[in-house]
């Protein structure tokens, strides 16, 4: 019977460039510079990387197909090197690839690495892709993605009888809490916070989305190196480990735009997802067991109807928790302690390994007392892709020994 991969891989070493329009630099030298960073913090020379997973969604910038770039750019030694996509979960499906190799023990050091280089398509938002064509036939041409999220708040209200003007003011303090906590994040795009008198008077993108609601593009990637407990604790003996506690994925079937039972007001994969994966870290009360989050933040919106999918908020409660400051940095949970998508914006493959990053060294207790979080014990990772009708969710939860 099917076990999973609790506590079979630990993070062995992790890396992560700024992220922002990064017109100095072309996908290769972000590949470089996480994957040099990533080395250096793992320990380890490049020959001991046994086997690579390289994320990317767009492929128009410097990526081409298949595994290729990874090989050619960081000069790989002829390992095996696999290109994953899976719309914004593409980075995430890297780091699944290479924990799921180690877990089987066909390999015992492996690579994921994530990058995307949005700017340079030219676009404002997401280019446009013929990966989103079955999307277009499922909720039309004209749809956008402000659009099509903002209705989450719509739906929300009507199920919970929650009026918009609280709803409105809850994606507010999500917005600002943010922006405060991206800016003292070197690595953020955005650093510059901004008061809730500026977010609730910015120009309405979708409504009741304004321009602090919805998230940049900029370019960036991230890695990590996976290993097993035993070589980490051989390689680190002074260093606490952080293992994997669980990694699901969940992909819609499409019934959510098919069928009328779904209310609209959140998402069925995270749903999903959320529940395989507390089962497998062995988490039963993820409200009190959870010590923080990264999720995907792509609209304010997201990330509030993200907190009841994920447990973690009551059913109808979300707003309440939210204003009361429950997900702020000082807060219960804190969420996005890193400034999540909203301060970094969303180089598409990048963003779930970024997620990933600042939960291994908030567990590691790297960062500055003014950024870090209290006393983590897990850390949840949230990374979305697609639309609110038909989407993909990864969620990986974290943990030391």
């Amino acid at each position: 019977m099917a076990q999973g991969i609790r506590d079979k891989v630990a993070i062995l070493g992790m890396g992560c460039t700024k992220y922002g329009e990064r017109w100095d630099c072309d996908s290769e030298d972000l590949a470089v510079q996480a994957f040099v960073d990533t080395l250096e913090d793992a320990g380890i020379e490049k020959n001991d990387i046994q086997a690579a997973w390289l994320g990317s969604h767009f492929d128009e910038v410097n990526i081409g197909k298949g595994g290729n770039f990874l090989g050619v750019t960081l000069h790989l030694p002829y390992i095996p090197v696999t290109r994953t996509e899976n719309f914004c979960a593409s980075g995430t499906e890297a780091f699944r690839g290479a924990c799921y190799a180690v877990a089987a023990g066909a390999y015992d050091i492996a690579l994921a690495l994530g990058v995307e280089k949005l700017k340079d398509t030219g676009y404002g938002g997401l280019p446009n892709s013929p990966a989103f064509g079955q999307f277009s036939q499922m909720i039309g041409p004209n749809a956008t993605a402000p659009g099509m999220f903002a209705q989450l708040a719509t739906a929300y209200s009507a199920k919970y009888g929650v009026p918009m003007e609280k709803i409105k003011e809850a994606i507010a303090h999500v917005s600002w809490k943010s922006h405060q906590n991206g800016a003292k994040n070197p690595r953020a795009h955005l650093r510059k916070p901004v008061s809730m008198e500026q977010i609730m008077m910015a120009p309405i993108i979708a409504y009741p989305l304004g321009l602090f609601d919805c998230c940049g593009v900029s370019d960036g990637a991230a890695a990590a190196i996976v290993t097993t407990p035993e070589i980490a604790a051989k390689l680190k003996p002074n260093q606490p480990l952080v293992k994997v506690k669980a990694l699901q994925i969940a992909v819609s079937s499409g019934e959510e735009v098919a069928y009328n039972n779904w209310d609209g007001a959140g998402f069925a994969t995270t749903q999903r997802a959320a529940k395989r994966a507390y089962e497998e870290a062995g988490i039963t009360n993820p409200r009190e067991e959870i010590s923080m989050m990264e999720v995907h933040d792509c609209f304010s919106i997201t990330e509030f109807a993200t907190m009841e999918d994920l447990q973690v908020s009551p059913p109808g409660g979300a707003a309440d928790d939210i204003l009361a400051g429950f997900y702020d940095l000082d807060g219960q949970v804190p969420c996005q302690p890193d400034g999540g998508l909203k301060c970094f914006g969303h180089p598409i493959a990048s963003s779930g390994i970024r997620m990933i990053f600042e939960m291994y060294n908030q567990l590691l207790g790297r960062w500055p007392e003014d950024r870090a979080v209290k006393n983590p014990k897990f850390g949840l990772t949230h990374n979305l892709g697609g639309v609110p009708t038909a989407n993909v969710c990864s969620i990986g939860i974290f943990g030391l020994d």
